[in-house]
């Protein structure tokens, strides 16, 4: 058994269909599809050897840890290209474990209020006249699992270190930690607590139904504190920008540290953060090790990725020169992208060793799926 189909023969062997909601149900078929005769492919031919082999397209679902590796790389190039000359932060908005429960009930309201809230706590403290009197950028990335798979629901965020005044002028921050982490906290906690009352007040918490469960849990999340993170990342900005783009596209597991599946359980590796980040392994019954992967399938079309601020899409460019003109570094022209220059990809051969397989035919799909990715005929290339 290979390392890539690791994770596709634990949800052969343990996966029970019964009970699962559409997307569930979509997202399994993919991954269980993924680069096999069922998603169809091209059939290569090695120009030196004459060597022939099928290739399977990939199903390029953003919860397959087989795909998207190609579509990552762009995206930290894409942002290593709007990196800017100044110090950055890395900050954690992280929500309490006994949200768990409201999360599986209304993933759709619990994770866009918690973006909400992480921006409005920044944009808040970045607006002060006493702290940075200006306009803060952000970029986040939703990441909701811990090591060991189980539910842990919180935002990475980039956020540059400085912001960009009314005037024009770039106001920079020097301290190790942007702003104050437990007031960040505090006022984390009470806008998400207000906001989760609204939601509440306004029905969108309609399956919370136990009398009381709804006051009941806001006053003691009041009474919790929260964990916020944050540090300065001066050295490191380029390395945190490519650990975030391995969370843009794939979720909970990545098919190397899957170490076994057998009949009846899966062993994992994993880094225990609370002992010194030593690695261990993890055995977990079959069903037990697929109940909790699915417990991060996000809800069709929520965004995992999103931009604030100065780093919005809408005003990006625009901010970026503003401040690299406050900051007097020259625009740099953008690299161009080669992958896109129309020429055929080409492939390693695995009996020569060399990049001379090519396309020479079609595979067609051998059953179908709830629905076909997009951009099916592009992706033949992608790999």
């Amino acid at each position: 058994m290979t390392k890539a189909a690791t994770l596709q023969q634990a949800l052969t062997r343990f996966l029970d269909p019964t009970g699962l909601d559409r997307q569930r149900q979509r997202v399994c078929t993919h991954l269980l599809a993924c680069r096999t005769e069922a998603m169809g492919g091209m059939v290569l031919q090695c120009s030196d050897c004459a060597h022939v082999q099928p290739r399977y397209f990939g199903c390029r679902d953003r919860h397959c840890p087989q795909c998207q590796g190609r579509a990552m790389e762009q995206w930290a190039e894409r942002q290593q290209a709007n990196i800017l000359p100044v110090r950055y932060y890395h900050v954690v908005f992280t929500l309490p474990h006994s949200l768990n429960g409201w999360i599986q009930l209304h993933p759709e309201v619990l994770h866009r209020l918690l973006f909400q809230s992480a921006w409005h706590t920044l944009r808040t403290f970045g607006r002060d006249p006493k702290r940075l009197d200006g306009e803060l950028g952000m970029i986040a990335v939703l990441h909701t699992w811990g090591q060991n798979l189980s539910q842990h629901v919180h935002l990475h965020c980039l956020v540059p270190g400085g912001a960009l005044g009314d005037d024009g002028r770039w106001r920079g921050a020097h301290s190790n930690y942007l702003f104050p982490v437990r007031a960040l906290s505090r006022h984390f906690r009470g806008h998400m607590v207000s906001a989760l009352r609204q939601a509440a007040s306004a029905g969108d918490l309609h399956r919370v139904t136990r009398p009381g469960d709804v006051d009941a849990q806001l006053n003691t999340l009041m009474a919790t504190e929260w964990v916020v993170y944050s540090k300065d990342c001066l050295e490191h900005t380029h390395a945190v920008v490519r650990y975030l783009a391995r969370y843009t596209r794939q979720i909970a597991i990545s098919n190397a540290r899957i170490l076994a599946v057998d009949d009846h359980q899966v062993t994992l590796r994993y880094k225990d953060y609370r002992d010194h980040d030593r690695h261990k392994q993890l055995i977990l019954g079959g069903e037990e090790f697929v109940r909790r992967f699915l417990l991060h399938v996000l809800p069709k079309g929520l965004m995992r990725v999103r931009h604030y601020g100065f780093l919005a899409n809408r005003c990006r460019r625009q901010r970026l020169v503003q401040i690299r003109q406050a900051l007097a570094v020259v625009e740099q022209a953008p690299n161009v992208d080669t992958a896109a220059s129309g020429t055929e990809p080409t492939y390693t051969c695995p009996h020569c060793k060399q990049p001379t397989l090519r396309m020479i035919g079609t595979l067609t799909p051998q059953r179908p799926l709830y629905d076909q990715p997009p951009n099916h005929k592009e992706q033949r290339y992608r790999g």
